[in-house]
């Protein structure tokens, strides 16, 4: 008895002591690494102090000249969050850099983010970079988010398009490319992953002429492709950016940026001295002012040239939509970072270089846009807002103008990701995070109160005169919301109990408003919850939401396409409605003609006309009361239900008498546009996609076989590398589940990209099975 306890104790003691042991080791080993980073530090460019990480609230506030409110863009799988994540770390407000496999990325901070590699919803960061603030919006990839990017781009000043040097401009790239056209939104381009197997530089820059139709301004050229990259050239000054990796840590801090000389590489030399001589005629050819100094002094020798001359004429092509500057890199290996941070404040415009007609009317007033809203189970919804003009501070009330409602903001706060600081203020261009707005959401404009929405809209009125039929008031006028796409999915969604179903109302609710692409409604005949979505993955990501953010294991019905409805020829319909509530009759009578829609675009909205002398003799209220019956009309058609669209509605005559009130003229119009529906030839249309697929040429045989089964079109097959890249339209209902079969068409190897392009009239023979299939006789 008296040995075993001697053992013990001995056994204690000798813990006690490895454990003294082991501690001493590893305050020595953390004294090493100490002293050895911090010799590191010595030798490093762009660094924060050693050691230290920047707080968000030492990010600097500069004039608005030194700001820059940008967003990464790009298809899937380019390196967006990637780039991102270096930007932080360089500009030294993260202490370690993310990786997205490992899902330890700043901007990709959702569990579905993290488990699955890919961008679901922008993530806004600030930092500082070189005495400028920048406002950061790291945007997703893929097609089913596409409005995400659409509410950011809304509320930028600029754009790094990046794109994966060994693909080129891809499906998505296009979408992207096209948003911010759709914007003004200058921009710049990046040429991402050098470093990758196939990556070439001739044929991304290529790619960018051809499909994006831009001159692009190569002011950078890489050192080696694939394998051998190892750094850049800067054209403009002509001076090489080696990366060099440091004694166990290669992190990109550690370069040498020095003169290319002809002993480094004769080649690289003459192909830089090319690329100048080129860039400066490119660059006179768009800028006037930049001719006559090429012209005047330098047209001897371009050599000559002075470096700041070229950047102020680059930047001035660049904020006139000119020409985009080319820069490459690869963020994955730590290469072409910091130069492309000094390219977005040297190049992209600053707030007060972007002009907005509507800042006109509010002056020095208050005027902002919320352009995403998110909630917070502790704070309520959080709701992101541009600030145009004005200064916005917390415990203030605010007036929005789409709401008509005044509400009061708690707080202000800045955003880093899903962290964020509470701050005093925030003056104009810049993005904050506001809490305790109720009611804003996407695409709400936010002034300081109603007597300054209301003096706004005077002045607006005096330069913007409606005419009689155009339902655009001068409040849509005064600041331009977010166009929502249309879903082309739908399902059902069940709670596991009815006992559940308030809880799952609240959490559709909450997520329509942070998600203005995703729409709920009630089936009329079953009761039934409808969930509409842009895709699987959109559909798929809202339903996993639901079960971790909400705690509800709710049953998805089957996936089903959106289709719509249309007519195919002229009708005329009367109806008349005669009432008697209380002691008031109403009684009107309304005569309507409908005919197909033949303009270049798709109406989705009904284009609403008025025959001769019918709009002066109506007053304010009967027409919006008209209107409001021929937009009800429209979320149903006669054949199947689905919305209808491309109709072309002439209003001949509408006959009230004094006690009609606005809702029965309603009413009767809606009842008027369901009969002329039905007496007109009836149409089914359905979505019609762009398909992008990249494969081997051994698997394009079977996959060209596939499409033809799937009613496929092909348009073009191009050659990218050593790869095949097939362009398509399909109809979305023959997409289902395509990935799984791509997947075992190419043994794995197979990718695609899929986008809306538009809704096609089906053939007889489709139109007569599709509804067979749905009133259940096929």
């Amino acid at each position: 008895m008296l040995r075993n306890k001697r053992k013990l104790l001995l056994s204690v003691l000798k813990r006690v002591y490895l454990h003294s042991q082991c501690t001493y080791c590893q305050k020595a080993r953390t004294l090493c690494v100490k002293k050895f980073r911090s010799h590191l530090y010595l030798q490093r460019n762009y660094s924060s102090p050693p050691g230290e990480v920047k707080s968000l609230r030492s990010v600097i506030t500069p004039p608005v000249s030194k700001i820059r409110n940008i967003g990464i863009m790009a298809h899937i799988d380019a390196g967006k969050t990637t780039t991102t994540e270096r930007m932080l770390y360089y500009s030294g407000y993260i202490r370690s850099l993310g990786d997205v496999d490992d899902g330890d990325t700043v901007t990709d901070f959702m569990a579905q983010e993290r488990e699955r590699g890919i961008t679901i919803q922008s993530a806004a960061v600030t930092f500082d970079w070189a005495g400028h603030r920048i406002n950061l919006i790291d945007t997703p990839g893929h097609v089913d988010f596409t409005l995400e990017v659409e509410r950011s781009l809304r509320v930028l000043d600029g754009a790094v398009a990046v794109f994966d040097a060994s693909a080129g401009v891809e499906a998505q790239s296009l979408t992207v490319w096209r948003q911010a056209d759709k914007h003004h939104i200058p921009r710049i381009c990046f040429l991402n992953k050098m470093d990758k197997t196939g990556a070439s530089f001739s044929y991304a820059v290529e790619s960018i002429e051809q499909k994006l139709k831009t001159k692009p301004l190569l002011l950078q050229l890489p050192v080696g492709e694939a394998k051998s990259f190892s750094g850049i050239v800067d054209v403009v000054t002509k001076e090489q950016v080696i990366w060099k990796s440091a004694i166990g840590l290669d992190d990109g801090k550690n370069f040498e940026r020095k003169p290319l000389k002809e002993a480094d590489s004769p080649d690289l030399l003459k192909d830089t001295i090319e690329a100048r001589t080129a860039l400066i005629e490119q660059v006179a050819d768009l800028d006037d002012e930049f001719a006559e100094l090429v012209l005047g002094k330098f047209s001897e020798n371009f050599d000559l040239l002075p470096a700041d001359k070229l950047h102020s004429a680059v930047r001035r092509v660049t904020l006139a939509h000119k020409a985009v500057p080319v820069f490459c890199g690869s963020a994955l290996k730590n290469k072409g970072i910091q130069p492309l941070l000094d390219a977005i404040t040297m190049y992209l415009p600053a707030p007060n270089e972007r002009n907005y007609d509507f800042l006109q009317w509010y002056r020095d007033d208050l005027c902002a846009l919320a352009f995403k809203v998110i909630h917070d189970k502790q704070r309520g919804p959080l709701v992101f807002v541009r600030i145009y003009s004005g200064t916005m501070k917390p415990q203030s009330a605010v007036y929005n103008i789409n709401k008509s409602c005044t509400e009061r903001m708690s707080r202000l706060l800045l955003p880093f990701a899903d962290q964020q600081i509470e701050i005093s203020s925030l003056t104009a261009g810049n993005i904050a995070l506001t809490v305790g707005l109720k009611q804003s959401a996407t695409g709400d404009t936010i002034v300081s109160s109603k007597a300054s929405a209301m003096a706004a809209a005077q002045k607006a009125e005096k330069d913007v005169r409606s005419d009689c039929g155009q339902t655009r008031g001068v409040e849509n006028l005064l600041l331009a919301g977010v166009e929502i796409p249309e879903p082309v999915f739908f399902c059902t969604i069940e709670p596991p109990s009815m006992a559940r179903q308030p809880d799952l109302d609240n959490a559709l609710a909450c997520l329509q408003r942070e998600d203005p692409s995703l729409k709920v409604k009630i089936d009329a005949d079953t009761g039934q919850t409808i969930l509409c979505g842009m895709g699987e993955l959109h559909i798929e990501i809202i339903h996993d939401r639901i079960r971790r953010e909400y705690g509800l294991e709710t049953y998805l019905g089957p996936l089903q396409v959106a289709y719509r409805e249309t007519i195919q020829n002229t009708v005329q319909a009367t109806d008349t409605l005669d009432r008697i509530i209380g002691e008031k009759r109403h009684q009107v009578t309304v005569e309507l003609y409908l005919r197909p829609w033949d303009g270049e675009w798709s109406a989705i909205a009904p284009v609403i006309e008025y025959a001769e002398n019918t709009c002066s003799l109506l007053k304010p209220e009967l027409r919006e009361a008209v209107e409001n019956g021929i937009h009800t009309s429209y979320l149903q058609g006669p054949l199947l239900g689905f919305p209808v669209q491309d109709i072309v509605v002439t209003v001949h005559a509408v006959d009230a008498n004094a006690d009609t009130s606005p809702t029965m003229v309603s009413a009767c119009v809606s009842r008027c546009m369901q009969k002329a529906l039905k007496k007109a030839g009836k149409q089914i249309l359905e979505p019609l996609m762009n398909l992008e697929i990249t494969v081997g040429e051994s698997h394009l045989g079977a996959v060209l076989g596939d499409l033809a089964q799937r009613r496929g079109s092909i348009q073009e097959i191009q050659s990218r590398q050593d790869n095949k890249v097939v362009i398509a339209s399909v109809p979305l209902a023959e997409m289902m589940g395509y990935s799984t079969v791509l997947r075992t068409l190419t043994s794995g190897s197979g990718t695609f990209a899929l986008e809306l392009a538009s809704y096609q009239a089906m053939s007889p023979h489709e139109q007569t099975a599709l509804v067979n299939k749905r009133i259940g006789l096929a």
